[in-house]
């Protein structure tokens, strides 16, 4: 008997968050005192950068078993910690204007080897606008490419080790520009920079950032955050999930992703006031606890795959039938 998925979990539905922001501003107004930047974030980055080079240093002569176990169980964490200041960049929160906000995710992007902080603000924020519609969001894994994995557990480890790989083939079905000053401008200031750490520390240090890089996103307790975000985990129909464990205190807060996306336009130490401030809509959804427990259940369970996500056809029209309230802006 055959047991492979063969197909996504289509909706006829709206986006959820674009449903529940409508509904939780017409009860919880006061949730948009929390909307703003935090400029204090760019401390942050310059902190993580600098712990990531000191590390590199310190390793530049290391045995490459060292380099790996360090990077497995401290690099990992701050290189994933500068993507979510990547994303928070890629939303506006720390400054005002486009460019200060560019320039810090580029800041951050300087560890992680590979120039993408700027490309990764463009379809990220496509992800937010177009949840779930395939052509237009690059959070969703390809046909072909759920297809090649399907539910075979040695199949979606080697998925998760390779998963930036698997990122960048994504968006090519994106009708984004995939070159501009900007993305040269990326690219110009990170080659700048992985040459001077090849250069002037050694090449063992930047084989350690790129390591840390791959296990920050891949098979590694902090990929799972990949698979907590919007894969059907828990429940045959909850498109978002929140992981509400303790690795939120370095991964700042990253996992209150139904709060989020609810209200991107609110920083990373606000998040967790969303959801003490309207509890009933939060505390009624299914979370996450555990990005450890998610990654092995995702692997070993041969009920989940990369066919475990809700795919809508296109942008669904928001009607009383789904919500009472008439939209607020923010």
């Amino acid at each position: 008997m055959n047991n492979r998925p063969t197909d996504f979990t289509w909706s006829t539905d709206p986006n959820p968050h674009h449903v529940r922001v409508r509904q939780i501003l017409k009860q919880h107004p006061e949730v948009k005192e929390l909307v703003g930047k935090n400029p204090y974030t760019i401390f942050m980055i310059i902190g993580l950068v600098s712990a990531q080079v000191a590390l590199s240093w310190w390793l530049a002569d290391a045995a490459w078993w060292l380099i790996f176990l360090v990077a497995y169980v401290g690099g990992a964490f701050i290189s994933h910690a500068l993507w979510v200041m990547i994303h928070e960049t890629s939303h506006g929160l720390l400054f005002k204007g486009k460019v200060p906000n560019l320039l810090a995710g580029i800041l951050a992007n300087l560890p992680h080897v590979f120039a993408s902080s700027v490309s990764f603000q463009r379809y990220h924020l496509k992800h937010h606008a177009h949840q779930g519609e395939h052509d237009l969001d690059a959070d969703l894994p390809d046909f072909w490419e759920a297809r090649l994995i399907s539910n075979n557990p040695f199949s979606k480890m080697l998925w998760f080790l390779l998963f930036p790989v698997f990122q960048v083939t994504r968006t090519a079905r994106l009708n984004i520009e995939l070159f501009d000053r900007w993305v040269l401008i990326n690219w110009i200031i990170q080659i700048t920079f992985n040459v001077a750490v090849w250069f002037l520390i050694g090449p063992k240090a930047l084989a350690f950032m790129l390591i840390s890089f791959f296990f920050s996103v891949g098979l590694h307790p902090l990929g799972a955050r990949w698979i907590q975000e919007h894969y059907l985990t828990l429940d045959p129909v909850q498109e978002t999930y929140s992981y509400y464990g303790p690795l939120n205190k370095v991964a700042f807060n990253v996992g209150y992703h139904n709060e989020h996306h609810d209200f991107p336009s609110i920083p990373w130490n606000k998040l967790p006031q969303i959801r003490s401030k309207a509890p009933s809509y939060y505390d009624s959804l299914i979370s996450h606890q555990s990005w450890t427990k998610l990654i092995l259940l995702f692997i070993f369970n041969p009920k989940l795959s990369l066919y475990s996500r809700v795919l809508r056809k296109e942008k669904v029209k928001i009607t009383k039938e789904h919500t009472a309230v008439e939209p607020a802006a923010l």
